[in-house]
């Protein structure tokens, strides 16, 4: 107790040429959609949307099945948001079977998330501060055999109140387990304020999007991200302008 967070380095020019957003690149096509993509979700966060929302701050990012872009939507996302003069953004890694949010940012796997559940630490002594000023990284933790079980527990619920409550200025983003794959991200789903499911545009059939959709109708906001558009930018890929957003009963609207 008491230790203080832990400063990385990560390598902004690295990133950038790998396709993420960071403050020092040059201003992009994929930059600008992540621009649009963040505009609805900070207004709800702030009151300027839909009204109601527990855990506003809270964020969940997921997608019906494996490989679909979430982890590079996560990244991009909390990326975005750092740039915000009013805003901090702390990136969650919650995909504690398969994490991969250290390792697109070039960082080695430590404590986090598993061992915060598990009563072994507390959050100062696991939170990554980061080169960019605004952005903090709570990487998954050590591996754990009952890892899903913990992520569904209690103590994650507990967590999430302390956490949406104690940092209330602060946008929590979390990467989560794909909606089909695990249950855990259908329990996290609950307890958060808003979840984005990214879609790969020409992969994913639509049954599997509307399977998804079905285990978190008790969500009140649920918006999609369509990934990886044809032509959206020159001679490449690119994401969806727009939203699906949720109604009460968590079925999109066009």
């Amino acid at each position: 107790m008491g230790q203080t967070s832990k400063h990385v380095t990560l390598d902004l020019d690295s990133l950038s040429a790998a396709g993420i957003v960071t403050p020092n690149s040059p201003r992009s096509f994929l930059a600008d959609q992540f621009r649009l993509i963040k505009r609805p979700l900070l207004a709800n966060v702030k009151g300027q949307g839909e009204s109601g929302l527990k855990h506003r701050n809270l964020i969940m990012v997921t997608s019906s099945l494996a490989g679909e872009g979430k982890s590079f939507s996560s990244v991009n996302l909390a990326m975005s948001i750092a740039m915000e003069l009013d805003n901090t953004v702390m990136l969650v890694d919650a995909d504690v079977a398969r994490p991969s949010v250290l390792r697109m940012l070039g960082l080695p796997p430590g404590p986090g998330l598993l061992d915060l559940l598990e009563g072994n630490t507390d959050m100062q002594s696991v939170l990554l501060k980061t080169n960019i000023d605004k952005l903090t990284i709570l990487p998954s933790g050590t591996p754990h055999p009952k890892a899903t079980e913990l992520l569904a527990s209690d103590a994650m619920r507990a967590l999430l109140d302390d956490m949406a409550q104690r940092y209330p200025d602060r946008i929590i983003i979390f990467d989560s387990p794909p909606l089909l794959l695990t249950t855990e991200a259908r329990v996290l789903a609950t307890q958060m304020g808003q979840v984005l499911v990214v879609v790969q545009a020409e992969k994913t059939l639509q049954s599997d999007v509307q399977h998804a959709l079905s285990t978190i109708k008790s969500c009140s906001h649920i918006s999609l991200l369509l990934n990886k558009v044809r032509g959206a930018s020159e001679g490449g890929y690119g994401y969806g302008y727009g939203y699906g957003y949720g109604t009460p009963s968590g079925k999109p609207t066009a």
